[in-house]
């Protein structure tokens, strides 16, 4: 059975989304660097989607 993650619409992502500046999207950009749920998620996704992210986000390195 193949787990979903919530990554993918979850509200604390929204708030960076929709604000990156704010306090809490600083926050969930700073909690991604270590979460093992997101490491999980971003390890799940294809290189093309992967990039996406890099691209969106400013990730650097990202553990698979």
């Amino acid at each position: 059975m193949l787990k979903k993650h919530n990554c993918e619409r979850c509200t604390f992502r929204k708030k960076y989304d929709d604000r990156p500046a704010s306090f809490l999207g600083r926050l969930w950009r700073w909690h991604i660097g270590w979460c093992p749920g997101w490491n999980k998620y971003y390890g799940s996704l294809s290189a093309t989607e992967q990039a996406k992210l890099k691209a969106s986000y400013g990730l650097g390195c990202t553990k698979k």
